[in-house]
C-alpha cells in the first residue's frame, strides 16, 4: 500500500497494532503463494492490485459511499442476495473468516470443537483487524448450520447491527415459502435502514449487475477446462475470492479481460502446465481469503486445480435470476428460486449435490476430486462419505481431506495429497 491508511484505520477502530501485525503475515504469504507462480496470466496483476488494497483503497471506497449516504452491508454467505442489496444501492462485501486469528479469545465464547471459519468470524471481530466489520452498517447472518445459528446469539453482541436470516433445511414448497418470507423481511428491513423503497426498475438493475458478475464466472469456468489449462487453480480461487470483496461491475469487467487473454492463450496452446498434468476439481466447504492451504498443496505436487465446486466457487455462481418478472414480487419470486438451487449442505436430501460435481467433473475434465472439510463443519464432514462412495461408483478417483487453518498438517496432506496424484497418474 503506497498510502497511508492508519488514520482511516484509527477512526474505525481497529487495533492498529493487532492489525499491522496481520497484514504483516499476509503480505508474505500473498508472495508466496501467488507472486511465485511461473506464467502467470497478465490479468492477475488487477486481481494482485486488489489484494494488496483489500484493507485500503476498498475500504476507502466503502467509507466515501457511506458519507454519500450508502449503507454497506457485511455477509459470510452466498444466500445474503446481493441483488436485494443494489435494488437498495447499498454494497454487499464478504467478512474476515478465513484464517486463524485470536482463536484463544473467540475461544472464551466458543466451544473448542467449533468449526474454525466460525471461531475466525469471532477472532477478527474481538481483536478488531477487519476493517469490513467496522466500515458495515450492518451485519448478516444467516441460520445455515447449528453452529452460525448459536453463534449468531454471542455474535451480537459483537458488531453494531445483526440481521439474522433464517434459512430452509428442505427444499419443500414449505421450504421456499420459509425463505420468500425471509427475503422479503430483508427487503422491509433494507428499506427501513436505507430510507428507500424497491421497485421494478431497481430490482431489476440489481439483478443484471449480479447476472453479469455469475456470466463472467461462468465464462471463466469454460475456459478453465481447457488442456493445458491456462490458469492455475490458485488463481482461479483468488478471483472467486475477489467476487464477495470488489465493486460488481469493474470486477465484472476485469474476469471478462482475463477471459480474453484466456482465449488466446488457449488458441496459441498455452498453458500454466504441460497438457495431460493431473486434473483436480475441489469441492466441499468454502476458502475465505487468506485460506489457501489446500490448494497450493494441491498444486505444490504438480497438478492443477480445475475447479471449485464450492460457495466460494461454482456452488455460489452457477445459476443466474430470471429478470422478466413484471411486478417486484414477480421478481423476488425468481431470486428465492434462483438461491433455492443452491447445493449447500444444509439441505437435506442434497442429491443434487452429487450431480452438480459429477456434472462440473465432466465438464472440466477432472481426474479426481479432492472434497475438503473443515473441521467440526459437520453438514460437509457427513455428507463426504455418501459423496465419495458415489462419485467412486462413477469411476471418479476422490481423496477425503478434513483439516482447518493451521499449518500443524501440512507434511501429512501433503503426504496424502501425493499419493493420490500418483493413484491418478497411474
Amino acid at each position: 500500500m503506497s498510502t497511508d491508511y492508519r488514520p482511516m484505520w484509527k477512526e474505525l477502530g481497529l487495533d492498529l497494532d493487532a492489525h499491522d501485525a496481520l497484514l504483516g503475515v499476509l503480505g508474505p504469504l500473498y508472495q508466496q503463494t501467488f507472486m511465485t507462480q511461473p506464467n502467470r496470466p497478465d490479468g492477475m496483476k488487477y486481481f494482485d492490485f486488489v489484494m494488496s488494497e483489500v484493507h485500503g483503497l476498498r475500504i476507502q471506497e466503502l467509507v466515501e459511499a457511506r458519507k454519500a449516504g450508502r449503507k454497506v452491508v457485511g455477509a459470510f454467505c452466498t444466500f445474503v442476495p446481493e441483488e436485494i442489496v443494489l435494488a437498495l444501492d447499498g454494497i454487499l462485501v464478504g467478512l474476515c473468516a478465513g484464517a486463524e486469528f485470536a482463536t484463544g479469545e473467540a475461544e472464551k465464547h466458543l466451544p473448542r470443537n467449533t468449526c474454525a471459519l466460525i471461531k475466525g468470524a469471532f477472532g477478527f471481530a474481538l481483536a478488531r483487524v477487519c476493517p469490513y466489520v467496522s466500515a458495515s452498517d450492518v451485519i448478516v447472518g444467516e441460520n445455515t448450520c447449528d453452529g452460525k445459528k448459536k453463534s449468531y446469539e454471542i455474535f451480537r453482541d459483537l458488531v453494531p447491527r445483526l440481521h439474522v436470516m433464517d434459512i430452509p433445511q428442505v427444499k419443500s414448497p414449505e421450504g421456499r415459502a420459509l425463505m420468500r418470507a425471509e427475503f422479503a423481511r430483508f427487503v422491509a428491513f433494507l428499506e427501513q435502514i436505507t430510507g428507500r423503497d424497491m421497485n421494478v426498475e431497481s430490482l431489476k438493475r440489481g439483478i443484471a449487475a449480479v447476472n453479469a458478475k455469475r456470466a463472467a464466472m461462468h465464462r471463466l469456468a469454460r475456459l478453465r477446462a481447457a488442456d493445458p489449462a491456462p490458469i492455475s487453480g490458485l488463481d482461479g480461487l483468488l478471483m472467486n475470492q475477489v467476487y464477495f470483496y470488489d465493486d460488481p461491475a469493474r470486477f465484472t469487467g476485469s474476469v471478462n479481460a482475463i477471459c480474453d487473454e484466456l482465449e488466446q492463450r488457449i488458441a496459441r496452446q498455452e498453458g500454466v502446465v504441460r497438457k495431460g498434468t493431473p486434473r483436480i476439481l475441489v469441492s466441499g466447504c468454502p476458502m475465505a481469503v487468506p485460506n489457501w492451504k489446500l490448494p497450493s498443496i494441491i498444486e505444490g505436487t504438480g497438478a492443477v486445480i480445475v475447479g471449485e465446486e464450492s460457495c466460494v466457487g461454482e456452488r455460489g455462481t452457477q445459476a443466474l435470476t430470471d429478470d422478466t418478472g413484471r411486478t417486484v414480487d414477480e421478481l423476488l419470486d425468481a431470486i428465492v428460486d434462483r438461491y433455492l438451487k443452491i447445493d449447500c449442505a444444509i439441505f437435506t436430501p442434497n442429491d443434487s449435490r452429487v450431480e452438480h460435481i459429477l456434472a462440473m467433473a465432466g465438464s472440466l475434465k477432472a481426474d479426481g476430486v479432492v472434497h475438503y472439510g473443515l473441521q467440526f463443519c459437520s453438514p460437509y464432514q457427513i455428507e463426504a462419505g455418501p459423496v465419495e462412495k458415489r462419485l467412486e461408483k462413477e469411476g471418479l478417483p476422490t481423496l477425503r481431506i478434513d483439516t482447518d487453518y493451521g499449518q500443524e498438517d501440512v507434511g501429512q496432506i501433503r503426504t496424502r495429497v501425493e499419493a493420490f496424484i500418483e493413484r491418478l497418474r497411474g
